[in-house]
């Protein structure tokens, strides 16, 4: 599930505006490509040195062992957790269609079941398939320019064992200057 928060935030941290719901083919779904394809024309991030900022803001774990409900909890305490990458021009202009095309190389049955961005806002709810660890519920709005993103995410869960989770989590990006050489 780790891989479809980070897949999560990733691409909406690249889609910073654009316009409208991509069901390209009527089926009822957006595929991770027609997402990908209404991002082509939305504004890249800016190539350079990055700090990401994920908070995790409540987790509800019903029927797990207390143990398990208490580790989870401790992510709460521990407050924000921060790392900086360097984004370069080639990674800037790949954008989303690049997570979309990794994200499906690690065998994540993603779809977005809504995926609307305009006016540099972003709401979506991306449901995935991961194979023998369940299924996962995103829903994702915030905001997106080319040197920051906010986004609050809400993922429900659930195992193979039938065991669900709720989890809801803050991530910010901003641009902090030039990459170092």
């Amino acid at each position: 599930m780790r891989h479809i928060v980070f897949a999560a935030a990733v691409s909406f941290t690249l889609a910073a505006c654009g316009g409208g719901t991509a069901d390209a083919d009527g089926d009822g779904e957006i595929s991770m490509e027609e997402a990908a394809a209404q991002t082509a024309d939305m504004v890249r991030p800016l190539p350079g040195q990055y700090r990401a900022t994920v908070e995790f803001v409540d987790v509800e774990l019903p029927g797990a062992p207390q143990q398990v409900q208490d580790m989870m909890r401790g992510m709460l305490d521990q407050g924000p957790q921060t790392h900086e990458y360097c984004l370069t021009a080639e990674e800037a202009e790949k954008g989303f269609e690049e997570m979309a095309r990794q994200a499906q190389e690690d065998g994540d049955d993603c779809s977005f079941e809504k995926f609307d961005a305009a006016g540099g806002q972003i709401d979506a709810i991306m449901n995935c398939e991961v194979e023998g660890q369940g299924a996962a519920r995103m829903t994702m709005k915030g905001r997106g320019g080319e040197t920051s993103s906010e986004m609050t995410m809400t993922m429900d869960a659930e195992a193979p064992g039938g065991q669900t989770m709720t989890m809801t989590m803050n991530s910010s990006q901003e641009r902090i200057g030039d990459c170092d050489a």
